[in-house]
């Protein structure tokens, strides 16, 4: 080789391939080795010395040749991989761990993904499952049944940091949008301890749910699609819904303003809804409806408009079939039984049966703003209208 050749990282690239393929592993490192100190920052040629490394059995050098790559692009998802495929192989499952955790990330943003990658990522993720179990086992020897010694919304939290710290879940955050109310807890369910009449609107779900099945027997124009997107919207995760009543609702309130069709129809639903502390934001709050999911519908993942408010879900019809998520927990309805949630939390909802799902849905103050935190929010809204600029009309 000449001495041009021999500090060219190309010509000693190609060198070391050819003696891979030779077997000649030694002189291939040596090549390798070369190329690497003439262009230190190419991650490629790391990663072949590492395999001229490995196929020399140094497998602390093949290792540090791989975090080598890695130092200089911690992208580098073939570094990672092999990172991961090495400590495996030599046992050092906590190491392996961590790069398999870092491979199946960085995989999660290769579109298309190769053919040749799904047994190999599917073995990995096998692997962090196999790790995650042990660890699993490991916390529920030393801590045991925490859950039950807590109160229900410390429980609750627990539950959701040790499965998020395993893996099992996600956190997840507010997205308003429309405006955000600052340091609010992000709590996907609200306790139900901040509802204390509950089970007065529970006691009557029968009588809301004849009015509900009578108003639907005759709904006229009582009933219309949820989702109504604007003339010229482009496609989107709507428009299977769009103008349909596969997901229909009849409001007895919109945006502040009462439906006296509906309520006239529906005299005990409306003494409920007027049993309880509602929010009162002109134009804006309260909403109430009943929400109609046709058979085989599925609402799509989404986030609400501002975490100032709690929405309510009481069950009326569920069959077999129906679920409801938010966030990282999934729940079933179940007919009479009341809930609160954070709809600035992704939430989305299932009917996979063959019959109607109906649900009473409602917005009440969220429980963790005071009185006097409510009345700010509703003078400001009131003095922003009364500008006639304000913008932020839901």
């Amino acid at each position: 080789m000449s001495v041009t050749a021999q500090n060219d990282p190309v010509a000693l690239n190609s060198a070391g391939m050819v003696a891979l393929r030779e077997g000649r592993f030694g002189d291939a490192a040596r090549a390798f080795d070369a190329a690497v100190r003439a262009d230190p920052a190419a991650t490629a040629l790391w990663r072949n010395l590492a395999t001229a490394r490995r196929a020399l059995g140094d497998d602390a050098g093949e290792i540090a040749a791989i975090d080598a790559a890695i130092d200089i692009d911690r992208r580098d998802f073939m570094a990672w991989l092999r990172k991961a495929e090495a400590h495996q192989r030599l046992g050092d499952d906590p190491r392996a761990l961590a790069a398999w955790q870092a491979v199946l990330q960085l995989a999660a943003h290769i579109d298309p993904l190769p053919e040749a990658l799904v047994p190999v990522l599917a073995a990995g993720r096998d692997f962090c499952i196999a790790c995650t179990r042990t660890i699993e086992y490991q916390v529920a020897e030393a801590l045991g049944d925490f859950s039950a010694n807590l109160p229900l919304p410390a429980a609750r939290r627990a539950r959701t940091f040790v499965d998020a710290a395993l893996g099992k879940r996600k956190i997840y955050v507010n997205e308003c949008n429309g405006l955000c109310y600052p340091f609010l807890p992000a709590d996907e369910f609200f306790d139900e301890a901040h509802f204390p009449w509950f089970a007065e609107i529970e006691a009557r779900t029968s009588l809301i749910r004849d009015e509900m099945l009578a108003l639907l027997a005759d709904s006229g124009d009582a009933l219309r699609p949820y989702v109504r997107m604007e003339k010229g919207a482009p496609q989107s995760k709507w428009s299977p819904l769009d103008q349909s009543l596969a997901w229909g609702a009849c409001f007895l309130w919109e945006y502040g303003r009462p439906n006296p069709a509906v309520l006239d129809r529906c005299p005990a639903t409306a003494r409920a809804l007027a049993s309880i502390p509602q929010s009162h934001i002109p134009g804006r709050a309260p909403t109430a409806f009943f929400s109609i999911l046709k058979p085989r519908t599925h609402i799509p993942a989404h986030t609400g408009v501002t975490n100032t408010r709690a929405i309510i879900h009481l069950p009326l019809l569920v069959p077999d079939g129906c679920s409801f998520r938010v966030g990282g927990e999934t729940r079933q309805w179940q007919v009479g039984k009341a809930f609160a949630f954070d709809d600035t939390i992704e939430h989305e909802a299932w009917n996979n049966s063959d019959e109607m799902r109906a649900v009473l849905i409602f917005d009440v103050w969220n429980p963790h703003l005071s009185s006097e935190e409510q009345a700010i929010i509703a003078g400001y809204f009131e003095a922003a209208d009364a500008s006639g600029f304000n913008t932020n009309l839901d």
